[in-house]
């Protein structure tokens, strides 16, 4: 039977062969993928859960930006925490827009850590990207290497056994 290039026969049929350079590519962007998603569980976990110092947000200034067809807003002002602990201006309130906060109001907020952004005490959803490209990242290295994974594996559990004299 002849086989074309890139093609290997195994006891199923002919099966098509990933080029070496593809997966030597599509593991880079894997592990890039992760590079960006894994540091920053712990932030995006502690603002969906909105864990950190509870505190009041009072709105100073009102930053827009006007995209074609929409507008984008954030409220700046000065976070400081219920038990003192905590005092900064300049900090964003994620999620706030327009119509959220007037000038001089002040609302609840809660403090992760993150040196100029408070959140709400809601939490966020940005855990959805950070998320979707951890679980984007694991997808690719299990396509790329799962099979041959699971083969070894598959190897291991039926030992060969040994020739008789």
């Amino acid at each position: 039977m002849l086989l074309r290039r890139g093609h290997r026969l195994t006891m199923a049929g002919a099966r098509r062969t990933r080029s070496p350079a593809f997966t030597v590519a599509m593991t880079v962007v894997a592990v890039f993928i992760l590079y960006l998603a894994v540091p920053n569980v712990g932030t995006a976990v502690r603002a969906a859960r909105a864990d950190g110092a509870p505190g009041v947000f009072t709105a100073r200034e009102l930053t827009c930006v006007q995209h074609p067809g929409h507008e984008s807003c954030v409220w700046t002002g000065r976070f400081r925490a219920d038990d003192g602990s905590i005092d900064r201006s300049g900090v964003e309130l994620y999620g706030s827009d327009r119509y959220t906060n007037r000038a001089g109001e002040s609302t609840r907020a809660v403090d992760i850590g993150l040196a100029g952004r408070v959140y709400g005490p809601g939490g966020s959803n940005e855990w959805v990207l950070t998320a979707l490209l951890a679980a984007s990242g694991l997808g690719i290295l299990l396509w790329l290497y799962g099979a041959p994974l699971r083969r070894l594996r598959a190897g291991r559990n039926h030992p060969v056994p040994a020739e008789r004299p």
